[in-house]
């Protein structure tokens, strides 16, 4: 029996306003997250483990980066016809750059037209989680229905937050966008089903929902907001829930993780989740690693000094990348990313510092995100002063993180 053809596309598109500073030259997806990774890893490598190794990613805002980590990271066999493909927008359906989500599918179809696909994977690639989709094909097929679309289940009082899905049966009936309240799941009255941006179509259904979506004056022309409701109204809607989903390797703590790092708390929180002693999410499990690439030149991280009574340099749940060196500093419940240099009596304390940047010595950098290339002086201080960070042009957020932006010098303040 022939395997159901299915073509990944990845939306990779995506500004990013609410991770400014991170996202200034930047997209979203390139984010660097949890040390050598960037957030679009995570989105891949599902796909990948799933089995599904003809992957599209549609791109638009400020995507050098992204392209370039796409290109270098991600090459699969040509010879088996594998591919995973930045694809720019090409303004193929007019004058004009993507409108929306649905549009950027609906100016991307010549690639479906070249694959031939049964299936059509659309998933976001910002999000930090694991999923097998071919459970969710697998379901979809069964299911009969054109459009399924991955729920997740979130406490009540998330509901302004997402996308409510109201199904019974297995098919949606209701499709909510933020609403201020709505009712529990009947085997769970304390959640509902929110939609986690992840769907499967039938490829002939899409292209008629896409056609008629483009000729919509009135349309936002988005997945979300146009296309899935489009299907509801026409009873054409199934509801995967991704409770039900088995990831080999995953356990009871961290089989249901999902976190959508839309802003620069929860960025940081979902960094924080790494780094326990029983991580809420876990890198380790190489059952469905996170892939990505480690240049093979990168030595491996070194901690020197070694004297408690003058200066040690060491580390405590952290996550240390290679290329590091901790040379007589303090390093404490942090996430340090390749080739940064923490210099002596330096404390470095619940941040997520990112590549190649400079504490020196003496200097404090406590609850604080470093973009790349920052450097701190000796003995200057981030995020013990929050005053003293704003008034530097430095991002604080409500729950008090400091966000250096790429490329800063931080002065000693005389």
């Amino acid at each position: 029996m022939r395997q159901p053809r299915v073509l990944a596309i990845v939306l990779a598109g995506g500004e990013g306003k609410r991770l400014m500073p991170l996202t200034k030259d930047r997209a979203k997806p390139a984010v660097p997250f949890g040390g050598h990774f960037r957030l679009i890893d995570f989105a891949l490598s599902n796909i990948v483990n799933s089995g599904y190794l003809k992957v599209v990613v549609l791109t638009q805002y400020m995507s050098h980066s992204l392209d370039r980590h796409i290109t270098k990271a991600w090459r699969m066999s040509t010879m088996l016809g594998n591919y995973v493909a930045p694809v720019p927008a090409q303004q193929r359906r007019g004058p004009h750059w993507y409108l929306g989500s649905a549009d950027a599918i609906y100016q991307s179809l010549n690639i479906v037209d070249d694959e031939r696909p049964d299936y059509i994977l659309i998933i976001g690639a910002d999000n930090i989680y694991r999923m097998d989709f071919s459970q969710m094909v697998e379901h979809h097929i069964e299911s009969g229905l054109p459009c399924t679309v991955a729920g997740i289940r979130q406490p009540l009082y998330l509901s302004s937050s997402f996308g409510v899905i109201k199904a019974e049966d297995g098919q949606i009936k209701e499709f909510q966008e933020k609403p201020d309240h709505t009712e529990g799941l009947p085997d769970d009255p304390g959640s509902f089903l929110a939609s986690m941006g992840n769907y499967v179509f039938t490829t002939d259904a899409l292209l008629e929902a896409l056609e008629l979506d483009a000729q919509r004056a009135d349309s936002r022309h988005d997945m979300g907001g146009d296309i899935v409701p489009w299907f509801v109204e026409n009873g054409g809607c199934g509801v995967y829930d991704f409770i039900d989903n088995q990831v080999p390797g995953s356990t009871e703590r961290d089989r249901d993780y999902w976190r959508d790092v839309g802003t620069l708390d929860a960025f940081y929180e979902a960094n924080m989740d790494l780094i326990s002693i029983h991580p809420v999410f876990n890198l380790y499990n190489q059952d469905w690693p996170t892939l990505t690439a480690i240049p093979g030149y990168l030595p491996p991280a070194k901690f020197v000094y070694g004297d408690p009574g003058t200066r040690m340099g060491h580390a405590t749940d952290s996550l240390v990348s290679p290329g590091v060196i901790i040379s007589g500093g303090q390093v404490s419940s942090s996430v340090i990313s390749p080739f940064v240099h923490v210099h002596s009596w330096s404390r470095v304390e619940g941040s997520v510092i990112m590549d190649n940047c400079r504490i020196g010595r003496s200097a404090v950098v406590k609850r604080a995100i470093l973009d790349k290339n920052v450097i701190v002086e000796e003995g200057a201080t981030v995020g013990i002063d929050h005053d003293l960070d704003r008034a530097r042009g430095f991002t604080v957020t409500e729950s008090g993180i400091t966000v250096v932006p790429k490329g800063v010098t931080v002065h000693r303040n005389v």
